[in-house]
This record gives C-alpha cells, sequence and structure tokens, in this order.
C-alpha cells in the first residue's frame, strides 16, 4: 500500500505542476501584448473585500500547536510450531500450541503504530480515536515541538470510535471547542494530523455533508453511534484522531475514517462531530465510562420522519406512551430523517435526561416527554467508583468481533478477549491466560468492555472460552 501511495502522490504532484505552468503562460499571454486587446476580462467580478472572505492562516497556524502523534506499542503474538490454525491467526487470537521440547511455545514481539490526537485542557488532557489505542501495552505522545511523554488511558468507547488519554503535563496549548451544529454545507475547514509520519500537516476542504452514516463502526455485533461530518479535506492513514477545524480554529470534529477503494485518500474523509465528541470525553472523564441513553425504540426511516417499529417494554418511549406505528418528526426541536440524525441529539444525553419527542399518529401531532434509560433499562449513572471491575481483575480488554462462522467454531455469540494479565490481580491469581474470552462473570453476558464497567459486586465466577475452543469457568473464592 506504500508503494502505490508514492506512485500516486508522485503523479499527482506532476499533474499539479503542469496544470501550474499551463495556467501560467495563459495569464502572462492575457496580461502582456499578446491578450488581443480584452482589457475588460475579470470585468464582471466584484470588488475583493478580504474581510468577506476566509484566511485559514489563522486557523491554521494557531490549532496545528494542539495537534499531536499518539504512537502505539502492541505485543503481537509469535508463534513457533508448524500446526497453526490459519482461522485464528488471521483474526490475531492465541492458540495453543506445543514445540519440540514440549511446552507451549508462544513469543511476543512488540509492534508500533501511529495517528493523531488533539490536545484539549492545558493540564494534558488529549482526544483520539479508539482504534488508534486499541490493544496498546503502551501509549505515548510526541508534541510538535519533539517533546515525548507516556500517556495514559483514561478511557476509550468503541461505539463512537473515541478515546481519552492524559499526560502528566501542564501550560500545553489547547483547541477550544466550537460548534459542529453551526457548520453549513460548503463552509471551509481544515483537516490537521500527521499522516505517513509527517508531523503537523494541514490540508484544507470544505464540508461535503453532515450526519452521515456509512455503516462503519460496528461493536459485539451492533452498530456503533454515527453521525459523521463529511469533508473533501486530505485524509490519509495516521491521520485519525487529528483535530478538523473551523476558520476560526475551533475543535468541530475528530478525523476518523477515510472513504476509498485503496487505503488512501480518494476524495472524502469522515470525522465524529465536536457534539458527541464532546459528550464522550466528558463522560470518560467523570467516570471513566461513556453513560449511554436511549429512547427504547426499534425504528425505521421514511421522508416524514423515523417510523417506530417496536417499543422496548419498561424503557422510556414505553413509560412515556409511545407506540408503535408513531412517526417521529422532531426530538428536541431537530427535525429527524435519518438515523445519524437521532444516534446525533440522543447520543448527546446521559441516562435520566429527558427529550420532548413529537410524533405523528392517526393524522394528529402529539407530544411526548422522555425520560432517557441506559442498556441495563435503568435511569441511573453508572457509577464506575463504586467497583472498578477492570482494575479488580487486572488485565487489558478488546472487543471481539465474531462473524457466522467464528461464532459456530467458538460456541460463542460476543466477549471481551483478554489481551493481558497483570501482577496480583483476579485473572493472574486464577491464572487466566492471554486470548482467552470472557463471555460471562457472575453470570452476567460480558459483549463488550462497557459491560465490565457493570459488574458491581466482587467477582466469583469468570467464564469464556480460548480460541482453540476450549471452555473454561474460574470459579474464585478469597
Amino acid at each position: 500500500m506504500v508503494a502505490l501511495a508514492l506512485v500516486v502522490a508522485a503523479g499527482l504532484v506532476g499533474g499539479l505542476t503542469a496544470w501550474g505552468i499551463t495556467k501560467m503562460t495563459e495569464r502572462e499571454s492575457i496580461n502582456g501584448v499578446s491578450s488581443g486587446g480584452f482589457q475588460g476580462v475579470g470585468a464582471h467580478f466584484t470588488s475583493y473585500e478580504a474581510q468577506a472572505y476566509p484566511d485559514l492562516t489563522y486557523a491554521a497556524e494557531n490549532a496545528v500547536k494542539a495537534v499531536v502523534s499518539v504512537i502505539k506499542t502492541e505485543e503481537i503474538r509469535q508463534q513457533n510450531y508448524e500446526s497453526m490454525n490459519p482461522f485464528f491467526e488471521f483474526f490475531g487470537m492465541p492458540q495453543q500450541g506445543r514445540g519440540d521440547g514440549g511446552e507451549d511455545q508462544i513469543r511476543y514481539r512488540e509492534q508500533r503504530s501511529g495517528g493523531s490526537g488533539v490536545i484539549i485542557s492545558a493540564d494534558g488532557y488529549i482526544v483520539t480515536n479508539h482504534h488508534v489505542v486499541e490493544n496498546a501495552s503502551k501509549l505515548t505522545v510526541k508534541l510538535p515541538t519533539g517533546k515525548t511523554y507516556d500517556a495514559k488511558l483514561i478511557g476509550t468507547d468503541a461505539d463512537t470510535e473515541i478515546a481519552l488519554l492524559k499526560i502528566d503535563q501542564t501550560g500545553l496549548p489547547s483547541l477550544a471547542f466550537g460548534s459542529s451544529d453551526a457548520l453549513r454545507l460548503g463552509e471551509w475547514v481544515l483537516a490537521i494530523g500527521n499522516p505517513y509520519d509527517l508531523h503537523s500537516t494541514i490540508t484544507a476542504g470544505i464540508v461535503s455533508a453532515k450526519s452521515r452514516s456509512l455503516g462503519a463502526i460496528q461493536t459485539s455485533g451492533n452498530s456503533g453511534i454515527e453521525s459523521f461530518i463529511q469533508t473533501d479535506a486530505a485524509v490519509n492513514p495516521g491521520n485519525s484522531g487529528g483535530a478538523l477545524v473551523n476558520t476560526a480554529g475551533e475543535l468541530v470534529g475528530i478525523n476518523t475514517l477515510i472513504y476509498s477503494r485503496t487505503g488512501s485518500y480518494a476524495g472524502y474523509s469522515f470525522a465524529v462531530p465536536e457534539t458527541i465528541v464532546r459528550k464522550v470525553v466528558s463522560d470518560l472523564r467523570e467516570y471513566g465510562v461513556v453513560q449511554r441513553a436511549l429512547i427504547g425504540i426499534s425504528y425505521s426511516v421514511e421522508d416524514e420522519g423515523i417510523v417506530v417499529q417496536e417499543v422496548v417494554k419498561g424503557g422510556g418511549a414505553d413509560a412515556a406512551g409511545i407506540q408503535k406505528g408513531d412517526v417521529i418528526t422532531e426530538i428536541d426541536g431537530h427535525a429527524v430523517s435519518t438515523i445519524a440524525g437521532v444516534a446525533e441529539i440522543v447520543g448527546q444525553k446521559r441516562p435520566g435526561e429527558s427529550v420532548k419527542i413529537s410524533a405523528k399518529r392517526d393524522g394528529k401531532m402529539k407530544q411526548f416527554d422522555v425520560v432517557l434509560r441506559n442498556r441495563a433499562g435503568k435511569s441511573e449513572l453508572v457509577a464506575r467508583e463504586t467497583f472498578d471491575a477492570i482494575e479488580s481483575l487486572g488485565g487489558e480488554f478488546a472487543e471481539v468481533r465474531l462473524n457466522e462462522k467464528q461464532q459456530k467454531e467458538l460456541g460463542i455469540k460476543a466477549g471481551v478477549q483478554v489481551s493481558a494479565v497483570k501482577q496480583d490481580g483476579i485473572l493472574a491469581r486464577a491464572r487466566v491466560q492471554r486470548g482467552y474470552i470472557i463471555t460471562h462473570i457472575n453470570g452476567h453476558a460480558i459483549g463488550s468492555v462497557n459491560d465490565l464497567y457493570k459488574i458491581s459486586e466482587r467477582v466469583t465466577s469468570i467464564e469464556g472460552v480460548y480460541p482453540n475452543g476450549k471452555a473454561v469457568t474460574y470459579s474464585l473464592i478469597e
């Protein structure tokens, strides 16, 4: 992919150079003796008023100071035996194997990859993408000044592709949040990041679309929360987690995806909007886990709005009186006609907060006040402080995405894989090995890392399966 990218880049440079020469020649011809007397060229232009047009230099020169490189160190498994199952190897799952010495021959090597991040507070909080930090054994942040610091992962949210880091520094340059709601189609924006290890790279483009849903974020078999800002600013591998800023130099999005057949920039890039980023970061900073709110319905989309297909029994919508067949046209005064639009509005809320919903039933408009609830059907916030399951387990964990074949092979639907075991934790004491996929704790189903935060009592049993298909239950007595 790198070689291909270099060829494409070279072709583009050549093309731009030729175009520039051609235009310069034409301009000299027009303004010189050979212009043919067409002195009225350009007379239809209005007078130029600098203050009425965007100057991107202010935003670029200031915002670039707060965009950093994020370097992830990940331990990659190496196995020294011949009979290896390519199915598990392809999906990065540890396997049990025996070498010539009669012992399991599994070795680990360090692999580094990089992305970008944005400093959002002078005391060292940095927002980036979930996939930039996923499965990291170590995280390092490099500032535009060249200084590097070890970073602590405060929290991460696979559903929105947002993660929050912290470095132990003060007085850092930071970006203030702008308003992604205020962005207009055609408005100029800048993408700032570190593509291909080219530090502090700035590209410009316009807002091509808002509230775009691609179905690109998948977590535990479910779609994530997507309401992307689409731009034509050039974004490439390494830009992930970088800043999308407006002409005032304010952070309006976090660059996350590109739409490409080659893996490199091909015309469109997508950023998580500030409305979602700000909420997720606030939750991660305050609680260590995202407080996800739900209306409690499933729905489809039509021209008038969203049609309620099912009302979750005991959910917020059910309690408010919303019924199957209702057509929701507005939420909190915002017209809704797309899945992404609903996701962005509700994604800014926490369980226990309410939304005003306007819906059409039998040709008449009705108003509902819906108190939002979490996935467990409760309106209370998840209090990580009461019991830190991840800290108690003593490990690092990764989301497991299984297709139908994998589910059949392992006999599970979803789970969380142990990517590292720390000393003195529950996993170490129970002798749980890396690669183990946790499916239940204390009888509660575990399908995502967020489910671990819901464990509020002492861990007494862990159920799961190793990638070789061996199911193991660990019973803990303390």
